[in-house]
């Protein structure tokens, strides 16, 4: 998501698209969440930086994951995994290769066809049988931002 609004590749994005980019993510942001988001940032290095062109504030890649792990972890995220499932199944009950493919690209992400069935191989190594259910994907979800 950070990409899609990068698109002058210069490592920033307008705080103004930060509330866009998690909303792309399933998150709801309010003005208000994103001001608190952005002045918690934990690194006094990571602080708003103005761009001198524009003075727009901005923020990098590494700000970006810390307010997307900040809402990860908030109390309410298993209801937006489950959003983010809806998302990726198109509403179905599972996600198959070609929902994958599909979220790929609308993320701008190149991937081979091998790098996308590996994906859901590792998702759904209990029965294999070539989707991911609802529960391997919160489970890997879950593993991946508990560590």
């Amino acid at each position: 998501a950070f990409d899609l609004f990068d698109s002058e590749g210069t490592g920033t994005i307008d705080v103004n698209d930060l509330k866009v980019a998690l909303r792309a993510l399933g998150f709801e942001p309010s003005k208000k969440e994103i001001k608190t988001l952005t002045d918690n940032l934990s690194d006094g290095n990571n602080q708003l930086q103005d761009d001198e062109n524009d003075k727009q504030k901005t923020i990098d890649f590494n700000d970006f994951l810390e307010i997307l792990t900040t809402k990860m972890s908030e109390k309410d995220s298993p209801d937006q995994l489950k959003k983010a499932f809806i998302l990726f199944s198109q509403g179905k009950n599972m996600i198959s290769l070609e929902d994958l493919r599909k979220v790929a690209q609308e993320l701008g992400e190149t991937m081979s066809d091998d790098e996308l069935k590996e994906m859901i191989y590792e998702a759904n190594k209990k029965d294999k049988d070539g989707s991911v259910m609802e529960t391997e994907f919160l489970s890997i979800l879950n593993k991946a931002f508990t560590g």
